[in-house]
């Protein structure tokens, strides 16, 4: 693994801090992030539980303002939604079924009626349940509840895709389908993606890219390549041995924090 040099990002961070006030007490969540992100890279941000992960998450999508630095979105301007972001949990409407709940972004811009059924079809089957539009979400089992949000994710046409922790909740082999399925459609649409867990082997099997937060504030410290071929097998020994570096370079780095 080699450190990450980045070039021409559809994301810019620059500086980023976040605080708030409680009790009459600052609490700073993140300190002076800097961190560029290429067109198409798959991104993998790692970090123990309360490090600011998420929240990174919620300030790229604007439902976090920063108390410092800035964001820049090198995004085309004419996208409708820049980005798009996938929770732990699938968050489904209960009273919609699966093609209306994957249509409902659609439905909330303005797009016909005709053509985002189509557009919530087509995404359906991209991730594998093209057959299963007609059901209510509580006859689907976990795993396949996340690939209808992960569709209705990518039913907007986002050029970056946020994922934050989608498959924690979810047994070890519904997991790794998933995470199979997540690779598999990032290198068909090219899209950039934005995956966060505290998970290192779940990072290093899924990441072009892993950013390791750590600290308290949240600082960046580690931002490494997995420079390893695609598909790749989870007990490759590359896999193995990017995991055993990173977690060393975590362990170096925090300490310094």
């Amino acid at each position: 693994m080699n450190e990450t040099k980045t070039t021409a990002p559809i994301i810019d961070i620059a500086g980023l801090s976040l605080a708030y006030e409680r009790d009459g007490r600052r609490n700073v969540i993140l300190q002076e992030l800097d961190l560029a992100i290429p067109r198409g890279q798959f991104l993998v941000i790692v970090g123990e539980s309360g490090v600011g992960k998420s929240t990174l998450l919620r300030v790229l999508i604007d439902l976090a303002k920063p108390s410092g630095g800035r964001v820049t979105l090198n995004t085309n301007p004419q996208t409708r939604t820049p980005m798009a972001l996938v929770f732990q949990d699938a968050r489904l409407l209960p009273w919609r079924r699966v093609l209306s709940n994957v249509a409902f972004g659609l439905e909330r811009m303005g797009v016909a009626k005709r053509e985002r059924c189509e557009r919530a079809q087509a995404m359906l089957s991209l991730v594998g349940l093209g057959n299963l539009g007609g059901r209510w979400p509580h006859q689907l089992s976990g795993g396949q509840r996340q690939r209808v949000a992960l569709a209705r994710a990518l039913a907007v046409e986002p050029e970056v895709l946020l994922m934050d922790e989608p498959f924690s909740a979810l047994d070890s082999f519904t997991r790794e389908g998933l995470q199979d399925e997540v690779q598999r459609i990032q290198q068909k649409t090219g899209k950039t993606v934005l995956f966060v867990t505290h998970d290192i082997d779940e990072a290093v099997y899924l990441a072009d890219r892993v950013v390791v937060l750590a600290g308290a504030p949240g600082r960046i410290a580690a931002d490494v390549t997995i420079d390893l071929p695609r598909p790749r097998q989870r007990r490759d020994a590359g896999l193995v041995e990017a995991a055993r570096q990173l977690r060393s370079e975590l362990s170096r780095r925090s300490a310094d924090l």
